[in-house]
């Protein structure tokens, strides 16, 4: 998300300011304001790092500029024209204010003037001192007797007037009413930001974290706390955190009175013996401008600093904090000063920095977390390419091996930025080795900003961990790895939590292990520098080709806890003949507890295998059934997937099927044969027919066999297995001997029957008593058409995917289960929700993903909180619960413009022809002439549709062509804001109508909108998002219109109004905007009618929704107590798979909830994922 580099300098596009030499003309006459207001106010912008121009001499001589100060205005960006009493009386200073009039007129030239002790209307009308110095100036044409120099100078006097007007109505800056230094402070601030002074060099070029910018500027403008904000920004090493707080400080420290930016404290405090010391000072002097005598006692800066923050409201940036001693010495432990704010980064979760003392006070400090994430793959090939060819796409010839080092840097700017900088003006073939050598090793400066992080790890109980699972087990399953490493010795809980907490590793939503890929190769990297060139002098083997050679030279080692090697992995040209290896080549590593040999020919006594082994697969196994004499008494997981097994059976020799002889040799039972066995996977085992002796594996508790399509028997034995948790028979032949054994199981928590093919449900499996512990049923087989089944009441989790069932064949009885929370609907023919869902009392999941017939989706559960689908084209109506709370959504981006058809409860999306006029006119809107026939431009997506009407959050509003605000808008003003009191009335108000006018739209795929409406006098804010609305045809201008159904406990007669249009496209300009105001007498005909004849309210309907302004709207209160009311807030997770959208399975929103108190926020894009 983040790109690290300063390139400014380097960039062709970052050059389009370098023609100006100044930011600022200073235009002023010196008489007035030259020793003082002009003085302070240039010493203020020098101060600023504003480059500023300023007449030295102030010599006027005749009736033009020197040449000098022509260039001058030519070369700034922007002039301050400070008009003072005296200024029109200078001819100088008036041929000033026509050029720098002139340069705003062709070269888009900033003007601000600044009204020092003048009035505005005195300039525009030349009155007062403005009046009597153009009255000079007319005398003085008068008495010129020079005929073509008096033309001249009337001439000019013209131009002068014509100028003194003009600049009088631009918006400038008044200083009646400010203390000069705050005038002066708040005019700095202006021009830094309106010039983007904040972008100059050295701060960082930024890319792909537009979010995290606007939600950081958020988070800084919130000053709703009672005591200080800590935000906190993590993330794995060199995703981009400093050089996003680093940006974002100097687009704010201004707003600040005091301001310190302290960056790269770890590596500052490791380098150097009492690091933390100079921190400290550079700390200090950045608060206070009192020379401070530099002491040499961590505890006494840190009271200092305490005192100073204590005092004054300040904001700090602590870059990269990697322990609590770090975070007390910098902030100390004693309160900050309300409204300060405090940004640190760290490699860590947030977890480290809430340990923090400051939390544990009565009132604590309010804390948000912000994860960065990496780019998008776009994202990725731009920042490689501006590295790499100084443009922002490849070079031709370029475009594959850009692709191949973008997918291997798997968005991590840090390693792009470094490939790319390495490999400019480099050839193809150049490309293509290095590649292929970052495959084998990680560029040494990324690992060595990666490892950082692995080397904070404060136990080799997490380090092991770190290299087992980059080495073995990245994409597994977290509860299978826990198993297995846990029986290494492995403390994994702990070291998980730990793990994850400095941002080493993912649990992804099927809860596999995940890791970036430039950590895992970072991890095996720690390996291989236990032994460069001797591969089996290592702890863990990976490679399968080092495998490989290892095996086959019979080298192997009592170092060597790990091994995996996969046939299918190797070149076979790389093989060199025979592929069978020697089972003795294993003797040697009497240490090896984990081993992967995949397709492999093995000859010899399987005796030699290692006699620790606590995890063996064997993918492909030759033979027809288990060996014998394999050691296996210590295996806690076995997987044997993919083999040539007839028979599976734990206690006796393979016979025909139904004549098992029991072994009495030492080779099984007597060695203790897979008691400790807790994991077994046959997947795939297309030819194994029967499964026995399970009563020789009582600590079971996974058993696997997913598309086993040959398996006819499974020994009864398998309900001595009282530990089984999960068994899988997915797409298997499933013996009904076991059906009717699984239900004297009394832990099974999830079974996978899917794709089974079974003629019938036995309904003895699913109402025995026994079976009162069963909690998970995923996956119905495909051909059951139950009607009305019996569950147990138990059950938290069903699945009815790919069942092809209708509503018809839907089970009707679902009374027993009161615990279910997840149900998958997923591919059936169901045309709406059955009715047997909808009184689940604790549903919280639902999935309905591929079911095309489905048409309407009416009152779910209340209690749902995920929501998946993906057929939004064919769904035509959706209706929630009134009383429901915000829920996650998961649903393809395609068809987000379909939400809004008809969300009943939530939000509606009409045409306005199916809409009652009567309607209209209790809105105010009358003459609809004006949205008549106007319809929607032919779109990729969208064919020719109707002007839309939508309905949300107590709000009407609609886009339409329009060249001007309709008449019936009594409240007027210029640009996109308005403000107003509201007047006294008899009658009720009932409504508020405002509209905006906008010339040149950006007719972008969707248009949308942004409403502010504050009751300043009530400190009440509520920001409309309107809801995404198709493409328009092109047209001059647009008109936004809405209507907003206040009551009086909203707006009441005195309360101070201001409402403003926002967010829309630079390249757009508001020409004009309007509110007006609606109460009950407004609508005489439908109201006598309605009083008269007692007709139920037309808006009657609208206004019974719940989440709407009057009734509840706290699920979108934002921490700054402002309402933000926008529909994606209500659907708080969503999921989008499209080719421009990003794929998040964590909630985004959740800041918006005012049940959490620390608010969570996580950018859009998964490096990990």
């Amino acid at each position: 998300m983040v790109v690290l580099s300063e390139l400014l300098d380097e960039h062709p596009s970052s050059s389009s300011t370098h023609d100006y030499i100044y930011d600022v003309f200073l235009s002023f006459r010196g008489l007035d304001t030259r020793h003082s207001f002009t003085d302070h106010l240039y010493k203020a912008l020098v101060e600023a790092n504003v480059r500023t121009f300023l007449d030295e001499e102030e010599i006027e001589t005749g009736l033009h500029l020197k040449p000098e100060l022509e260039s001058a205005i030519r070369a700034s960006r922007a002039s301050f024209i400070v008009l003072s009493e005296n200024y029109a009386s200078s001819t100088w200073c008036l041929n000033e204010l026509v050029m720098i009039l002139d340069q705003r007129r062709t070269s888009g030239h900033i003007v601000i003037p600044i009204f020092y002790h003048v009035e505005p209307s005195h300039i525009r009308k030349q009155q007062t001192s403005f009046g009597d110095a153009m009255t000079k100036h007319n005398k003085r044409m008068e008495v010129e007797t020079n005929v073509e120099e008096k033309s001249q100078l009337a001439l000019k006097i013209k131009i002068w007037k014509n100028a003194l007007i003009e600049v009088a109505d631009l918006k400038g800056k008044d200083v009646k009413g400010w203390l000069e230094t705050d005038f002066i402070e708040e005019i700095v601030k202006d021009i830094y930001h309106r010039l983007g002074l904040h972008l100059r060099s050295p701060l960082p070029l930024l890319m792909g974290v537009d979010y995290s910018i606007r939600f950081i500027t958020s988070w800084l403008k919130d000053r709703s706390s009672q005591t200080f904000d800590v935000l906190t920004i993590f993330g794995m090493g060199g995703i981009g955190k400093t050089s996003l707080v680093k940006y974002v400080y100097g687009l704010h420290h201004l707003a600040f009175a005091k301001s310190s930016f302290v960056q790269d404290i770890s590596r500052r405090c490791d380098q150097k013996f009492n690091g933390i010391l100079d921190l400290q000072s550079e700390l200090c002097g950045d608060l206070s401008k009192r020379s401070h005598i530099k002491v040499h006692d961590v505890s006494v800066y840190t009271s200092k600093i305490e005192n100073i923050v204590a005092r004054k409201k300040v904001f700090l940036v602590l870059d990269d904090i990697n322990s609590l001693e770090q975070l007390d010495a910098m902030l100390g432990r004693k309160c900050f000063h309300p409204g300060s704010k405090v940004i640190i980064t760290t490699r860590h979760t947030p977890t480290l920095i809430e340990s923090w003392g400051l939390f544990n006070m009565k009132v604590p400090p309010k804390h948000t977390k912000h994860l960065l994430r990496g780019l998008h793959s776009w994202e990725s090939l731009e920042l490689l390419c501006i590295h790499a060819f100084m443009c922002n796409i490849p070079k031709e010839g370029y475009e594959k091996v850009s692709d191949e080092l973008v997918k291997y840097c798997d968005g991590h700017p840090l390693a792009l930025e470094v490939s790319g900088r390495f490999l400019r003006n480099r050839d193809v073939a150049y490309w293509e080795e290095h590649i292929e050598g970052l495959k084998k090793k990680t560029d040494s400066h990324i690992n060595n900003v990666l490892r950082t992080s692995f080397d904070s790890l404060g136990s080799d109980n997490d380090k092991d961990l770190f290299k087992h699972i980059a080495c073995f087990f990245v994409g597994e399953d977290r509860n299978i790895m826990e198993i297995v490493l846990k029986a290494c010795g492995i403390r994994t809980v702990l070291g998980i939590t730990n793990l994850i907490d400095r941002c080493l590793l993912m649990i992804g939503p099927r809860n596999e292990l995940k890791m970036h890929q430039l950590l895992q190769e970072m991890g095996r990297d720690v390996v291989c520098q236990e032994s460069l060139d001797k591969p089996w002098k290592r702890s863990r083997l990976w490679c399968h080709e080092e495998s490989f050679k290892v095996l086959k030279q019979k080298k192997g080692s009592g170092k060597v806890i790990g091994l995996a090697l996969d046939m299918k992995m190797l070149e076979k040209d790389k093989l060199r003949g025979s592929v069978e290896l020697k089972v003795e080549a294993l003797s040697k590593m009497d240490n090896l507890m984990l081993l992967q040999l995949n397709y492999v020919q093995l000859n010899g006594s399987y005796e030699n295998f290692p006699p620790d082994l606590r995890w063996l697969c064997m993918h492909g196994f030759p033979l027809k059934s288990i060996p014998s004499n394999l050691p296996m008494e210590n295996l806690v997981a076995l997987d044997m997937s993919y083999s040539n097994f007839e028979s599976f059976d734990m206690s006796c020799n393979p016979q025909q099927l139904g004549k098992r002889q029991k072994l009495s040799g030492p080779c099984l039972k007597d060695k203790g044969f897979l008691r400790s066995l807790k994991i077994l996977n046959l997947s795939f085992c297309t030819q194994l027919r029967s499964l026995g002796g399970f009563y020789e594996l009582p600590a079971l508790e996974w058993l696997i066999l997913t598309n086993c399509i040959g398996l006819i028997d499974v020994c009864e034995s398998i309900e001595q297995c009282d530990e089984l948790v999960l068994i899988d028979l997915s797409y298997s032949n499933v013996p009904r001997n076991l059906l009717r054994t699984l239900v004297k199981l009394k832990k099974v928590e999830k079974l996978l029957l899917d794709g089974c093919n079974l003629d019938e449900f036995p309904t003895e499996m699913l109402t025995n008593s026994q079976t009162s512990s069963l909690t998970i049923v995923e996956a119905i087989p495909r051909d059951i058409r139950p009607r009305g089944i019996s569950l147990p009441s138990s059950l938290v989790c069903l699945s009815l995917k790919d069942n092809r069932l209708s509503n018809k064949s839907f089970p009707e009885d679902f009374s027993s289960l009161s615990m279910l929370k997840e149900l998958y609907l997923d591919g059936n023919s169901i045309v709406s929700l059955p009715s047997c869902v909808r009184s689940l009392p604790r549903l919280e999941k639902l999935s309905v993903v591929k079911c095309p017939m489905l048409k309407t989706l009416e009152r779910p559960p209340r209690t749902l909180k995920h929501l998946i689908l993906d057929e939004w084209h064919s769904i035509q109506k959706v209706v929630f619960h009134r009383e429901m709370s915000p829920l996650a959504f998961n649903m393809h981006s395609y068809f987000l413009p379909y939400l809004g058809k008809a969300v009943e409860g939530i939000i509606i999306c009409e045409s306005v022809t199916n809409i009652e006029e009567r309607v209209f006119r209790s809105l105010g809107w009358t003459n609809l002439e004006f949205i008549q026939n106007h319809e929607l431009a032919e779109t990729s997506h969208l064919k020719k549709s109707q002007i839309q009407i939508d309905y949300e959050f107590g709000i009407f509003s609609t886009i339409y062509e329009g060249m001007e605000i309709p008449i019936w808008i009594s409240n007027r003003s210029d640009g996109s804001s308005i403000s107003f009191t509201i007047p006294s009335s008899p009658n009720n108000l009932r409504g508020l109508n405002f509209c905006c006018l906008f010339k040149n739209p950006i007719l972008s795929y969707f248009v949308q909108s942004t409403m502010r409406i504050s009751n300043i006098t009530k400190n009440r804010t509520w920001i409309y998002i309107s809801f995404d609305r198709p493409e328009m045809s092109a047209t001059e201008c647009v008109v936004f219109l809405s209507h907003w159904m206040f009551g009086k406990n909203e707006m009441e007669e005195g309360d101070q109004v201001m409402i403003t249009m926002e967010d829309y496209f630079e390249e757009t300009f508001p020409i004009e905007c309007g509110a007006s105001l609606m109460y009950d007498d407004d609508d005489d005909d439908d109201g006598k009618k309605k009083v008269e004849e007692g007709e139920e309210d037309v808006l009657g309907y609208y206004k019974s929704w719940n989440h709407i302004i009057g009734g509840d709207l706290s699920p979108f209160l934002t921490t700054t107590g402002e309402y933000l009311l926008d529909i994606r807030r209500f659907f708080g997770k969503w999921l989008f798979t499209g080719d421009l959208c990003y794929v998040d399975d964590d909630p985004i929103f959740t800041a918006f909830s005012k049940r959490k108190s620390n608010a969570v926020c996580i950018t859009p894009k998964a490096v990990m994922e």
